[in-house]
């Protein structure tokens, strides 16, 4: 504080506050818990300020990685995420400042609401907003800019006045009549399929939608995110038939999941031509995209279920358990299962994809958050690793983007040791996809957080060559000519990251190294851990009924 300030709080003025305690302030009515971000001008006064007022503050070392860590706690805690920016003073705009940008017209392309407060008095409303904005409707980011001057600026602290937390997400339901149609369509159903989503997952919508699947006796497929909102080892799940199941529905019920690209569009050659779809949502511009459905439930997803629950309370229905389509459904679970635990039962070394998560499934504990991020590591995965709960998997989603996945573990991870439940986190990674953020090792061995990663080491981009086959291929020219743009290191030892910051490291070629490793890993609470897992670099999924972008040929 300077003398000029200390001479006017001596002779009776009013209390101070600053631009950066405003701000944590205002983050604190709204009941923000979590802050990650890297510090530095004009916003490390602000790190310093939440801290003090009780906001828990997690220092990253990419922004990137931190804005995925606090979606990710967002998605966890129903609190989606606020980017909060510094930008250059107000005094300087036009003028070529230090990083001048016009941040909040380009975020507006990319969030729900975007905005700069005109004065520190005004910061509390715009961060309610910012909040209530980011929660209401489909959950979206939303993003404030701070002008580096307001940061330091003090104002008198009866000047400012805190807008009280805002309310929760009102609930919606759906038209009763809509209900009404959805409930007889699904009756006349020859071949039913629920498909249930993350929206499913982040309504809380597991009790309902589990007691829709047993009252009915309906099969249902998991989106990767809808994962554990039922667990996935109830016989009602048929994702081990998914194309199949895609392919011949005649009605297919979407619990808070898009038709989009994860989904093939609801178009054929992946579904048939006149399947009739149920769309479930909480946004009404989502119903009706690519494919007209035969009924849209516009409403809180949770609510919607108990609509329908109601429906069938009235007048109870169960679809055949002894049908012909669970009986299609079952012989290609089973013809499935069997492939790929041939693939996990072969002994030949490096290992493949399957032998690796077969042994990993083996000893996953059962409360464990699973993220995962990478090509065939996620996509094989997410097939094998098992969820039992909901809004315990976290994956690249929609986007598909790679680097989310030490910023989601840290998030998770995070969050377990908050609340004290002795979780841990299971974090598997590609050795591509590990690239993008692997200095947020540092970040999990600081904060020493209860996660292991399991790096499945191909030695490429989908694939890779061994050692030899390196050495034999770089007699030919520099690697810059040579080396196919797939390719990574041969052999690069990722668990040495974890080990020069402190955590435990593991390098295992063999199922016997991999299962002791893991073990070692689970029993040791003291601190994180890496497995570097190698595999054969050729190594590749099982036989796909379709290309995975089906219009694509990919």
């Amino acid at each position: 504080m300077s003398e000029t300030n200390r001479a006017a709080r001596s002779d009776g003025d009013e209390e101070q506050v600053s631009g950066a305690e405003v701000i944590a302030q205002a983050l604190k009515t709204q009941e923000v818990e979590y802050m990650f971000g890297i510090v530095g001008i004009p916003v490390t006064e602000i790190a310093v300020a939440a801290q003090k007022m009780g906001i828990g503050y997690v220092g990253m070392r990419n922004e990137q990685a931190a804005c995925y860590a606090a979606s990710a706690i967002g998605y966890l805690t129903g609190r989606p995420l606020i980017v909060i920016g510094g930008s250059s003073e107000r005094s300087q705009e036009t003028m070529g400042a230090f990083q001048e940008f016009p941040q909040v017209e380009a975020c507006r392309l990319y969030s729900k609401f975007s905005a700069r407060p005109s004065s520190i008095e005004t910061i509390p409303s715009i961060i309610e907003k910012a909040v209530r904005s980011s929660i209401y409707g489909r959950p979206g980011a939303c993003y404030v800019d701070i002008p580096a001057d307001f940061v330091n600026l003090q104002v008198n602290v009866n000047s400012v006045r805190y807008t009280e937390c805002c309310m929760p997400p009102p609930v919606s339901m759906a038209e009763t009549s809509a209900i009404c149609m959805a409930a007889t369509v699904i009756r006349n159903a020859k071949k039913p399929l629920l498909i249930i989503g993350k929206g499913a997952a982040y309504a809380h919508a597991e009790e309902g939608i589990r007691k829709l699947v047993e009252r009915c006796k309906l099969p249902f497929l998991p989106t990767p995110m809808g994962k554990g909102v039922i667990p996935d080892n109830h016989p009602n799940c048929v994702a081990a038939a998914r194309s199949r199941a895609l392919q011949f529905a005649d009605v297919i019920v979407l619990f808070g999941a898009r038709l989009n690209w994860i989904l093939h569009f609801g178009l054929p050659p992946r579904y048939q031509p006149d399947v009739k779809f149920i769309q479930v949502d909480i946004c009404a511009e989502e119903l009706g995209n690519n494919v007209k459905p035969a009924v849209t439930l516009l409403g809180d997803i949770n609510a919607v279920t108990k609509q329908l629950l109601e429906q069938f309370d009235k007048t109870p229905w169960q679809y055949p358990p002894e049908s012909s389509w669970w009986k299609t459904l079952r012989e290609k679970m089973k013809s499935n299962e069997a492939t790929s635990k041939e693939l996990a039962s072969q002994k030949s070394l490096p290992m493949n994809y399957y032998t690796v998560f077969y042994h990993v499934q083996e000893q996953l504990p059962r409360d464990c958050f699973v993220v995962s991020e990478g090509a065939n590591t996620m996509d094989i995965g997410r097939t094998v690793l098992q969820n039992y709960l909901p809004r315990h998997r976290l994956d690249a989603g929609t986007f598909g983007t790679m680097g989310v996945g030490l910023g989601f573990a840290i998030a998770a991870a995070i969050l377990a040791k908050a609340r004290n439940t002795g979780q841990r986190v299971i974090c598997v990674e590609g050795d591509s996809a590990f690239g993008f953020s692997g200095m947020e090792v540092e970040t999990i061995c600081r904060y020493n957080l209860p996660i292991i990663l399991l790096v499945v080491n191909n030695n490429g981009i989908y694939q890779g060559f061994d050692v030899d086959s390196w050495k034999e291929m770089l007699k030919f020219g520099d690697a810059t000519a040579v080396a196919p743009p797939v390719c990574l290191l041969p052999n690069s030892h990722y668990e040495q990251v974890m080990t020069a910051f402190g955590g435990k490291g593991y390098f295992v070629q063999t199922p016997e190294e991999l299962q002791k490793s893991l073990r070692e890993s689970l029993a040791d609470t003291t601190a994180p851990s890496l497995i570097n897992i190698m595999i054969e670099p050729q190594a590749t999924r099982k036989a796909q009924d379709f290309h995975w972008l089906t219009r694509s040929k990919i």
